[in-house]
């Protein structure tokens, strides 16, 4: 019976010159225990493995599609939070999971830091992680009874205003019913993995990953009633631009895709059918996430896990 034949997707921020060393240790590393790794056509072109003498068993080339990750283990990307995102685009339709290794400033979303290369290497090659699925919205943009666009997020649906000169007149709907009417920036809708993201920067709660809720967050609303509001998974949360106002708007969906809102426009936003899978290595709590990716101090602690640490030390 033939082996059988081991597939990697390679994303890259290949415009940076760490991450075109990170992947080109990849594609060694990983060649080395006789794993395919596809690239993005335009990516092998920046890495200088698209000519015919970088050609091989081992190689192969995609274009940047729903179809770039089919038949593959895992999509590995190289780069800050945007990448994953990005790659996030090209595994979700195969739900391929996904693995990132750091190259931002926080990478909430990423695995693994740059040091870590050759122990994730390692690690793909031996199957030693665990996957864990996360929540995402499905996206659905109304006007004049028709439907405009339909497309998911993994971190948030923000609905914008797109000028900056004029508010944004809505009316937010919970399942069904209006809850209030805002003229405002905009209104974040967010998932947990996006509750650290822009949901975060404006001001709405963090929630751990294993909590299953939508985040709705309004940006700089003119109303006495304009909290974050945390709402059941089930529920459809509603977002309509007023007609007959002047104020057009934009929806961005995880800051990378774009459509136009005409006043009159519904954004309706619901739990997604296929969630996202995310790699991990680790096992460490999100708590401990938060503490290393947001420099939390916490100084003075004295848990009970500190406690039997520094027995086991004093012990040794």
């Amino acid at each position: 019976m033939p082996a059988e034949t081991r597939r990697v997707l390679l994303v890259a921020h290949t415009a940076r010159d760490e991450a075109r060393e990170i992947a080109h240790a990849l594609v060694r590393g990983l060649h080395e225990h006789g794993i395919v790794v596809r690239l993005l056509a335009d990516e092998a072109v920046d890495l200088g493995l698209a000519g015919p003498e970088a050609a091989g068993p081992l190689l192969e080339l995609a274009e940047a599609t729903a179809a770039a990750g089919r038949g593959c283990e895992l999509v590995v990307v190289v780069g800050g939070d945007g990448s994953i995102l990005r790659a996030a685009e090209l595994a979700h339709p195969n739900g391929t999971p996904v693995l990132g290794v750091n190259l931002g400033h926080v990478g909430f979303l990423a695995e693994a830091e740059v040091e870590d290369v050759e122990s994730t290497i390692e690690a793909i090659a031996g199957r030693h992680y665990t996957t864990e699925e996360r929540l995402t919205l499905d996206v659905t943009v109304h006007h004049d009874g028709d439907v405009v666009t339909s497309t998911f997020a993994l971190n948030e649906a923000s609905v914008e205003k797109a000028a900056r000169e004029r508010m944004l007149e809505v009316v937010l709907e919970i399942d069904g019913r209006p809850l209030s009417r805002w003229g405002c920036d905009g209104v974040v809708c967010a998932t947990p993995t996006g509750s650290t993201a822009y949901n975060f920067s404006a001001g709405g709660p963090v929630v751990w990953p294993g909590v299953e809720a939508l985040c709705v967050v309004p940006l700089s609303a003119h109303a006495l009633f304009a909290r974050p509001l945390v709402v059941a998974p089930t529920s459809l949360v509603a977002v309509e631009v007023l007609s007959g106002t002047e104020g057009a708007g934009v929806l961005w969906c995880d800051g990378r895709r774009t459509v136009d809102l005409p006043p009159g426009a519904r954004i309706e936003v619901r739990r997604g059918a296929r969630p996202v899978r995310l790699v991990r290595l680790h096992q460490a709590p999100f708590t401990d996430r938060l503490v290393a990716k947001f420099g939390l101090s916490v100084e003075g602690w004295r848990g009970a896990g500190e406690r039997r640490r520094q027995a086991e030390d004093r012990d040794a």
